[in-house]
């Protein structure tokens, strides 16, 4: 449970990160409780998505991930941040992707961000 609540907290941190630095990408509301709230419940509709969805992408794709030696997980991530950015559109979230060019930045953003948080909270 423990494990769950710190990538949960570095998902919210990493989308956060990505939406003050893409254009594309925007998160708003009235005040930073909205925008914090919102990115919770952000965070936890894309571990969903991640959970259910990207392993069923990613074997239906390993030819391509084969044949770009692995660089085909930017798409895909692109494509799962683009999916929750739908689901969060369904939920009434105040969070929206524009486009797919963004969703790749804000992919690569949130991967790293993501990366390096859960580096310097090292779970054990």
């Amino acid at each position: 449970m423990k494990g769950f609540v710190i990538k949960t907290l570095i998902n919210a941190a990493a989308i956060w990160v990505a939406a003050w630095i893409v254009t594309g990408i925007t998160l708003t509301g009235d005040d930073w409780q909205h925008k914090t709230l919102t990115v919770l419940a952000v965070a936890l509709v894309f571990g969903v998505v991640n959970w259910l969805i990207k392993p069923v992408v990613q074997l239906f794709s390993l030819p391509l991930f084969i044949l770009t030696l692995g660089l085909f997980t930017f798409v895909v991530n692109a494509l799962m941040l683009w999916l929750t950015s739908w689901a969060s559109d369904k939920l009434d979230l105040d969070f929206h992707v524009e486009g797919f060019w963004s969703a790749l930045l804000g992919a690569l953003i949130v991967s790293l961000v993501s990366w390096g948080l859960s580096l310097a909270l090292d779970e054990d």
